[in-house]
């Protein structure tokens, strides 16, 4: 009795339901920034202002200092999920390890675009992780348009995006992976349609992939709603925002 009495009152000061502890945890994101070509640093940390406005989130960046050089990676051991957008870096020793490790343990992870040729030394994070199969880009300067895929449209992480046309040279992604639940396609003219957003379970853990993320695709907010949506969907909890 005395311990339903104790539920009974904590429902009532949590406006009526019973609130699990971890729900009040901010979801801590490590995100990862080293690609120069779209511009990481100018894209992600307005981003991260954003999430952490808007969401209940704590986030801490990672930013390439060299081509093999990603300092503070050990952020990545106690973060809830990662976020990772590098290109073709050259990690070695200690570094490379604990990428590898946190890739292959079944850890959440969301990556955006050039994540899918992350680590010049370990390219295979792409088809073994990610269940793409990079294959370049179409030319530039070609207006992509991005699709819901009909059987994914109320996937949690679509709930409330909607993508305009982008300019993001659309890649390719033939011979992906047979596993992956592709969420958005995108089409150019006189060219069959690419995958250029997924979902993928890996070893337990959940992944989810875009190829999109150009500068001004960030900008819009249907791409920012699909990024804090895929966090939380990867770490397995209810998509928090902040009240005002």
């Amino acid at each position: 009795m005395r311990l339903l009495l104790v539920a009974i009152f904590c429902a009532i000061i949590c406006g009526g339901s019973l609130v699990p502890a971890e729900a009040a945890k901010p979801l801590k994101v490590c995100i990862l920034s080293g690609c120069d070509t779209y511009k990481s640093e100018k894209s992600l940390p307005p981003f991260q202002k954003f999430l952490e406005a808007n969401y209940n989130v704590h986030a801490v960046r990672v930013v390439r200092e060299a081509e093999d050089d990603l300092p503070g990676l050990e952020q990545l051991d106690d973060c809830d999920v990662a976020l990772v957008f590098i290109k073709r870096m050259q990690l070695k020793g200690e570094q490379l390890e604990r990428f590898k490790r946190y890739a292959t343990s079944g850890r959440p992870i969301v990556a955006i675009r050039t994540a899918s040729h992350a680590v010049q030394t370990w390219l295979e994070f792409d088809r073994q992780v990610l269940g793409g199969n990079y294959q370049s880009h179409y030319d530039r300067g070609i207006t992509t348009t991005v699709e819901v895929v009909p059987e994914a449209g109320k996937h949690p992480i679509l709930a409330g995006v909607s993508i305009s046309p982008v300019q993001d040279p659309l890649y390719k992604n033939s011979g992906h992976a047979d596993d992956i639940h592709v969420l958005l396609r995108g089409t150019i003219p006189n060219q069959l349609s690419e995958p250029v957003a997924w979902t993928r379970d890996y070893k337990n853990g959940r992944i989810v992939y875009t190829s999109l993320g150009a500068e001004d695709t960030f900008e819009q907010p249907g791409f920012r709603r699909l990024l804090a949506n895929a966090l939380f969907w990867t770490a397995r909890r209810e998509v928090e925002t902040k009240k005002r």
